[in-house]
């Protein structure tokens, strides 16, 4: 689960409970990626805070904050067996496809190693306004060469040779990443290297998108299922949030 399971609703608490529970039942094949919304001041705009307060109290949000700062940055999905057609694919040093799991993308800068990334001191921290931690979390993808600025004001955006240089660098066959609204749940880009997957259909009750996963084979083909928003009870999205904002910031 690739980040923001807070904040995307008024039902935040029961979805991240629900996908700890998997955790704890299934601890070597469920793996949770932090967001941009499993952050302190996120929180405390969209929503998560006043819902946790709200039922369950003060020290239970306390909980949940230092809990996000334990959850990893990003995952590396291997593959166990060759591909079946490795003519135009990154592949590992062993010759397999490898993934790179993030919730926002790549750097304001290139050289950044998986190492490099392993050895961020994240547990008990805040992503800030700069800095690997907040560029994992925060980054897009642009059509365009090069980088460029955000639209959102935190991190960058960042071009298909940024992508194609750091997978190069790094082994990695694609970056899979979410942290944007695709129409159809999920979005191809940067020549296969980068995919947007997103997986909250009709995003605050508003976008009318589908919501889309991903399943990687032992391969490292990857399919993806499509799906519809369905019916839930008359809660407006983040009812919680402070002053009643709802924005489309993902």
């Amino acid at each position: 689960m690739n980040g923001d399971l807070v904040d995307r609703g008024s039902w935040s608490i029961e979805v991240i409970l629900t996908a700890l529970a998997y955790k704890w039942l299934y601890p070597n094949r469920m793996f949770i990626n932090r967001g941009n919304h499993e952050t302190k001041e996120m929180n405390r705009t969209y929503g998560f805070e006043g819902e946790a307060k709200h039922k369950h109290g003060e020290q239970t949000y306390k909980l949940f904050a230092h809990l996000f700062t334990v959850m990893p940055l990003a995952t590396l999905i291997s593959a166990t067996k060759p591909p079946v057609d490795s003519s135009n694919a990154i592949l590992s040093p062993e010759g397999k496809k490898r993934f790179f799991v993030v919730h926002g993308g790549l750097f304001s800068k290139d050289g950044v190693t998986l190492d490099d990334i392993r050895k961020i001191e994240r547990i008990g921290r805040q992503p800030g306004q700069e800095g690997l931690m907040c560029e994992l979390l925060w980054t897009d993808p642009q059509e365009m060469p090069g980088r460029g600025p955000s639209k959102r004001g935190v991190g960058i955006a960042f071009g298909p040779d940024v992508t194609r240089r750091w997978c190069q660098a790094n082994g990695v066959s694609g970056v899979i990443r979410s942290h944007e609204v695709r129409q159809d749940g999920y979005a191809i880009e940067h020549d296969g290297l980068c995919t947007t997957v997103f997986s909250a259909p009709n995003y605050v009750d508003q976008a009318g998108n589908r919501g889309a996963f991903i399943r990687i084979d032992a391969a490292g083909t990857q399919t993806y299922t499509q799906f519809d928003a369905k019916p839930h009870p008359p809660m407006k999205p983040m009812a919680y949030a402070s002053g009643g904002m709802a924005s489309l910031l993902s």
